[in-house]
């Protein structure tokens, strides 16, 4: 019972990597109807930034704030310099950011070379903590308790502000919303950023969890984001939520129970959302 129990955890932890990686996909994706296949090498940018930085300093503050920052002005580029041409071109869309994930795998190998890295964990978050038998460690509860920060930032942004109800506003019926004097252009563009900056974040925060970060980081985690999106639903911060904790767990108990089979696990998912809920959980129809 206590490997049950560990094992939750574990998924638990895993799966709140998995929402902060796919929450800024979701609500780009929600919001401007773009395909960012950018998005993991930009997760992949904030971790190798914010690593370098925390082993620099020795801060894991200054390691997250680097990671963030570098993260958003890599999406800002990308937005501005491409993909503010392209809405409503998806396969356009498509190509151009697929383009940018093979751009951005060349230039950090040419900088940091093709070895792993291991993520930085400050001291503070360093040990475990018993279960039983087992140990869990603490920087993975600490994971935990910031997903759950992030999702309460994202929902009460998306619904108890004014900039929320523009961008739930612009969801639903774009032209309306830009009719009734709102510009929705500074909006996209912030919520492209901010979206760009959440993957930055996690990238850093996650590689621990995630054991280490390569140069073909950036091409499996859009894989991950996309399973999480399609099973939660694009443009619902409570979608990212259920989508990548359903995820996380279910790969956590099965590779428990059937290691062998772990690694579909959330392509199965996928096929059984698309089959009976296209939309996704509690996605949004765009």
């Amino acid at each position: 019972m206590e490997f049950l129990y560990a094992s939750l955890l574990v998924g638990l932890s895993y799966g709140m990597v998995l929402f902060l990686i796919a929450a800024g996909l979701s609500f780009m994706l929600g919001l401007m109807g773009i395909v960012n296949l950018a998005h993991g090498a930009i997760f992949m940018v904030g971790g190798y930034i914010g690593l370098t930085v925390a082993i620099t300093t020795g801060n894991y503050v200054l390691g997250i704030l680097a990671g963030t920052l570098a993260a958003a002005i890599v999406g800002l580029f990308i937005e501005r310099a491409t993909l503010r041409q392209l809405y409503k071109q998806p396969l356009e869309q498509i190509l151009v950011t697929f383009g940018f994930v093979y751009v951005i795998t060349n230039v950090t190998l040419w900088i940091w070379g093709p070895y792993p890295k291991i993520g930085f964990t400050p001291s503070l978050l360093d040990g475990s903590i018993t279960i039983g038998e087992s140990s869990f460690p603490i920087y993975r509860l600490a994971i935990i308790v910031i997903g759950l920060a992030i999702y309460f930032l994202l929902w009460w942004l998306q619904s108890r502000t004014k900039i929320g109800a523009i961008v739930r506003a612009g969801m639903d019926d774009a032209p309306m919303t830009s009719a009734l004097g709102k510009n929705l252009s500074p909006v996209t563009i912030g919520a492209f950023v901010f979206g760009s900056a959440i993957a930055g974040f996690a990238g850093f925060v996650g590689i621990a969890a995630l054991g280490s970060i390569d140069v073909g980081t950036g091409s499996r985690i859009i894989f991950l984001a996309l399973g999480v999106c399609i099973v939660g639903g694009v443009g619902s911060v409570h979608g990212a939520l259920v989508g990548a904790l359903l995820i996380g767990i279910v790969e956590s108990l099965v590779g428990f129970y059937f290691p062998e089979v772990a690694l579909f696990t959330m392509y199965v998912l996928m096929v059984i959302i698309l089959l009976f809920k296209p939309s996704g959980l509690l996605g949004r129809e765009i």
